[in-house]
């Protein structure tokens, strides 16, 4: 099988895996466990407080000790564990604890499967621009068909989507193992990362000379460098803050369309029993956006990419608040449209862009991928988890309809507050973010 197949099936399963609980999550937690806001935004903050140090510190081992793609496996075989775990439990303790450790092992994959796609296409002499999106939307796909599942089975108001992730982490834990090997380094003279070609050309004189290291050098941490360079550390931080912006509908959306089910005019509305399937327009529309970035980037460059995903946001939270499963139906739809373009043109494009910027420099691709992950998902996912949480609080509260419930209230002023803060954060990172784009750069 060729490189591009393998590595299709490589994201169709690693994103299979996140959309089986990432969208219906909430909905179990809350209308089936009755979980606080709060306490739901703390388990998608589960992510975040993982993505603040486990991509980094993968990212470093595989630069350093072990193959990515070996460590990909490894990683998904563990969160299978723990998923399977997670899937007996109904208490908020237990719970959280066998989905933290799951997630721990979780987030570091998205940034290693990127090394791994980046590896096997640089190696086989392919443009990693023009090649990796078609290949990466294939997760899309993977996400979609994972959440019609969930949606069409029940299992979205069960434990059982966490068996049906689990059984999708197994499998692409031991696939990994397949798949083209990453170079590391071991010992001095050797300079590709787990990104790298493995051409040792590259390899500084101190390496060369078999010059004792520094610790810096030795634990691969030199990625942070560069925050020195303003324009990346600009970047990074606003990373951060669209990194809020990512959680706040995977952990309150289902649970928001599902509350309709609390009115008599809505109650048998289609978008309000398959909720889920409604949500997954959003990850239809990636599948579009995502054959779109090589163009945009091509011809408007990162700024503006990252723009326009911000004004995305504006318009996907507002539409949120404007619309209903009814005669608003459309403006939902219209929400998850928008969110294609709002997600690919900051996640994706961002990856590409940081792979970019350290594509001179080898050793520190695969971490530099991780302290990127660590900023979105990491410190940007526990400030919009938790924030998120604190606001649903604040403006809604769980009522019991029949021998269901549902949590209710002032749900358009949640998401007008969202859109908001999606405003300003556009806003200011037009003014203070620099960066000259000629058409000639890809």
């Amino acid at each position: 099988m060729g490189t591009k197949p393998r590595l299709i099936i490589m994201n169709f399963l690693q994103y299979f895996i996140w959309g089986a609980w990432l969208i219906s999550l909430g909905s179990y937690l809350g209308n089936t466990l009755h979980f606080e806001g709060v306490q739901i935004g703390s388990f998608f903050a589960t992510m975040g407080i993982a993505s603040l140090f486990m991509p980094t510190l993968m990212g470093i081992v595989a630069d350093r000790w072990i193959p990515a793609q070996r460590l990909l496996g490894l990683s998904h075989i563990l969160g299978a564990v723990f998923l399977v775990f997670a899937a007996f439990q109904t208490t908020y303790t237990p719970l959280y604890a066998a989905m933290f450790l799951a997630v721990t092992f979780y987030m570091p994959t998205l940034a290693l499967s990127n090394t791994v796609a980046y590896n096997a296409l640089a190696k086989g002499g392919m443009d990693i621009v023009k090649d990796f999106p078609p290949i990466r939307v294939w997760g899309t796909v993977g996400f979609i068909c994972a959440m019609w599942i969930v949606d069409l089975t029940g299992f979205k108001a069960s434990h059982m989507q966490l068996w049906l992730s689990a059984g999708a982490s197994l499998a692409l834990g031991v696939y990994s193992f397949t798949l083209p090997s990453c170079d590391i380094i071991r010992g001095s003279g050797a300079s590709a990362g787990s990104g790298g070609s493995g051409d040792s050309a590259s390899a500084g004189p101190a390496d060369l000379a078999g010059e004792k290291r520094s610790l810096v050098d030795t634990l691969g941490l030199k990625a942070f460098s560069l925050f020195r360079d303003s324009r990346m550390a600009v970047f990074f931080v606003f990373s951060m803050l669209l990194g809020a912006a990512l959680q706040i509908t995977n952990s309150f959306g289902d649970l928001y369309i599902s509350s309709f089910s609390a009115l008599d005019a809505f109650r048998d509305a289609l978008g309000v029993k398959y909720s889920v399937i409604l949500l997954s327009i959003s990850q239809i529309s990636e599948t579009l956006f995502i054959l779109a970035i090589p163009f945009f980037l091509k011809r408007f460059g990162i700024k503006n990419v990252m723009l326009i995903s911000m004004g995305a946001w504006v318009l996907r939270f507002a539409l949120l608040g404007l619309g209903d499963p009814g005669p608003g139906l459309w403006m939902f739809v219209a929400s998850m449209i928008v969110y294609g373009m709002a997600f690919d043109f900051f996640n994706i494009s961002g990856s590409l862009f940081v792979e970019q910027s350290t594509s001179s420099t080898p050793k520190i691709r695969a971490s530099a991928q991780g302290v990127f992950m660590m900023m979105t998902n990491g410190v940007g996912a526990v400030l919009g988890s938790y924030g998120a949480g604190f606001v649903v609080d604040r403006f809604t509260e769980m009522r019991a309809v029949g021998a269901a419930s549902y949590r209710v209230g002032e749900w358009p002023t949640v998401w007008y507050l969202f859109a908001g803060y999606a405003l300003i954060v556009m806003v200011v990172f037009a003014l203070v973010f620099k960066h000259k784009h000629s058409r000639t750069q890809r």
